[in-house]
């Protein structure tokens, strides 16, 4: 048995949820709420102590790190629909790309969702509340990004982080002008582990991806999108996530 433990289908909540619906594998989704903290309850730190989302139970297996998640499912389930591929040369260039989001291009984004979302979710609460939220968080360096994100973080910061978002956005941009999908000519973990963080920056950094700057990212968004796994995705998630404000990548 599978049960996904997530944020729902954002940021790298997403991989993992992808994934399992691109490869029709029959799983539990458990939403934890981030807007009450529910991933820094007693009750989550048992599944994950280091309390963060996504974690997948597979008959008891605790996987955890979403792009770890996504590559664990193509080696538990073999027979399932491949979404790594079989060609070792192509598969190295794959990772480059998962890799490449986890290190550099999530990050970016992440920072400027934190100072836009989650900032006003912190400085809403007293210094009480604050100070007792953050002794439920295992992590000191999730405290420390907590911290920045309630005092708001120094421009220079959104600065440097802006420009990697834009380094990144033309990374994108100038490989899907070369391929349909990051790996080459077949959709793979790439796309996936990448739409999770592009998705939606058509609205949200609409000043660098729009279709005059960046039409093939743009398509590439749309196309992810429109395939049935994802719409499923989408149209299951909305039925079973209680209303709430999405919370950016660690």
């Amino acid at each position: 048995m599978l049960t996904l433990y997530s944020f729902g289908p954002a940021a790298n909540s997403l991989k993992p949820l992808l994934a399992l619906y691109e490869k029709g594998l029959e799983f539990t989704p458990r939403f934890v709420d981030p807007t009450r903290f529910e991933h820094h309850e007693e009750w989550f730190k048992k599944i994950n102590p280091r309390g963060q989302v996504p974690a997948l139970d597979h008959d008891g297996h605790i996987i955890t790190e979403s792009t770890v998640i996504c590559e664990y499912l193509e080696d538990a389930f073999p027979d399932a629909i491949r979404l790594r591929p079989t060609d070792p040369v192509v598969t190295a260039e794959m990772r480059v790309w998962t890799k490449w989001v986890d290190e550099y291009f999530c990050w970016c984004v992440s920072t400027i969702g934190w100072e836009r979302m989650i900032g006003p979710m912190a400085r809403k609460l007293s210094d009480a509340e604050f100070e007792e939220k953050m002794k439920h968080i295992p992590i000191p360096e999730q405290q420390a990004k907590w911290r920045n994100a309630r005092a708001g973080f120094p421009q220079a910061v959104l600065d440097e982080e802006m420009r990697k978002v834009r380094v990144s956005v033309d990374r994108l941009e100038k490989r899907l002008s070369e391929s349909p999908w990051l790996a080459g000519d077949d959709y793979t973990l790439a796309d996936i582990c990448n739409f999770a963080i592009a998705n939606g920056m058509q609205f949200g950094f609409a000043e660098v991806v729009n279709r005059e700057a960046t039409p093939n990212l743009v398509a590439w968004i749309e196309r992810i999108n429109a395939r049935p796994a994802a719409q499923a995705m989408f149209a299951k998630s909305k039925s079973e996530m209680p209303a709430r404000t999405p919370v950016p990548a660690a």
